[in-house]
């Protein structure tokens, strides 16, 4: 999968040399991308719009040369099924769901991931306890440790991260990158990961300034 993301946004006006917007870019499957974003430069508003749910964008957005301007929802939410997975920076759970309802709902899209998968995944990231707790009675770093393990139970070329850690301390981070980095290796996805500050997650390919 290959992505190509020219994209100046409207609502913003970028007086800082940015090496994405404005700037035609062109990635391949496997590929490990850092974007580092400081504070008020569009970090989550890239992030939706490689995900297709922002559209207000001058320029083009294409995955396999399929342009998010005009791919129809029927496509994007397959696309979004099989080919792209996100963690989002406020995790999106569903609050009147419990933590592995959150993630079962995701599951048996595909059964990509067995259940037994899934509960493993749960011990390795500590949060086995709050299976049965709500969304909405989680902590923030329960709810991260949640979310990322529902984004990979379903098949995806490419995981989309923002801010994916925020919420966890150096223990858990380590626990939850080397799961990802494990799921990702195994099928050669690759990953593009926006943060604010430098740092050595993952083993990147290419390092780029929004």
């Amino acid at each position: 999968m290959q992505g190509v993301i020219p994209v100046p946004i409207r609502e913003k006006v970028i007086s800082r040399e940015s090496g994405i917007w404005n700037a035609t870019i062109t990635f391949a499957k496997g590929e490990i991308l850092f974007i580092q974003a400081p504070s008020g430069t569009g970090k989550t508003t890239l992030i939706h719009c490689l995900y297709g749910i922002r559209k207000d964008y001058e320029g083009d957005i294409a995955w396999d040369n399929n342009s998010l301007l005009t791919i129809d929802e029927e496509d994007m939410a397959d696309m979004r099924t099989k080919k792209l997975s996100i963690i989002f920076q406020d995790m999106r759970l569903f609050p009147e769901l419990t933590a592995y309802e959150n993630i079962e709902i995701k599951r048996r899209l595909t059964d990509t991931v067995s259940e037994e998968q899934v509960f493993a995944w749960m011990e390795r990231l500590g949060i086995t306890e709050k299976r049965n707790s709500l969304g909405k009675t989680l902590s923030y770093g329960e709810q991260q440790r949640t979310a990322i393990i529902r984004a990979l139970v379903q098949p995806f070329d490419w995981l989309l991260m923002d801010e994916p850690f925020s919420h966890l301390d150096h223990t858990n981070i380590d626990k939850a990158r080397k799961l990802i980095a494990e799921v990702t290796s195994s099928t050669n996805a690759g990953i593009l990961i926006a943060d604010l500050d430098e740092n050595k997650y993952f083993d990147y390919t290419k390092t780029l300034m929004l």
